[in-house]
């Protein structure tokens, strides 16, 4: 009996290694064995989401070897916070921090989804400084809430002067694509 595989195109690969992901959207951690064949359909914010039989998933950047791929420079990555050097962090940075985390089915970066709502930076005394977000989500069920909350963490943890970073998913006012900038909803073909 023959058996014929249709070749790749460039955007899909096999895993080279197992990998665990993320299951979009219940969140759950899953682990997806090497050779199982999948499609990238966005690089964004340092992750990658893939599709395969077996249904959307999130790959973190530091697992890229295993798709083939060069580690994306925004990777979450477990990296102590930097040194600041006394003074808090500029806000600016942080917003633009902000701007390298993805829900993983949308491909437009949570400020301009809308999904922030506050943020606040704190003296935590010693010349050191912490930075409390507020953020919602696009649905209340969204199981990636806590990886897409753990990105926008990871990502303020990395702006320089921030020695803690918090961040609290709240549904209330709930979000709506009012709250979208101009920028996200020319991305998704609103306007």
């Amino acid at each position: 009996m023959f058996n014929y595989r249709k070749p790749m195109t460039p955007s899909e690969r096999s895993l080279t290694r197992d990998v665990t992901a993320t299951l979009v959207p219940a969140g759950d951690s899953v682990n997806l064995p090497a050779g199982t064949r999948v499609t990238i359909t966005h690089r964004l914010g340092g992750n990658f989401t893939v599709v395969c039989d077996y249904g959307m998933f999130r790959i973190n950047g530091a697992d890229a070897d295993a798709l083939g791929e060069e580690k994306p420079s925004t990777a979450t990555v477990d990296a102590p916070a930097p040194a600041g050097d006394g003074k808090a962090p500029a806000e600016p940075m942080l917003w633009d921090a902000l701007k390298t985390v993805f829900d993983p089915e949308i491909p437009v970066n949570i400020v301009d989804l809308g999904l922030v709502y506050s943020l606040d930076i704190k003296d935590l005394g010693e010349n050191r400084f912490g930075v409390d977000m507020k953020m919602t989500l696009t649905a209340p069920g969204c199981g990636m809430g806590p990886a897409i909350a753990e990105d926008a963490r990871a990502r303020l943890a990395a702006v320089p002067g921030v020695a803690e970073a918090k961040v609290e998913i709240l549904w209330d006012p709930p979000w709506s694509q009012d709250r979208m900038s101009e920028a996200g909803k020319m991305q998704l073909g609103l306007i």
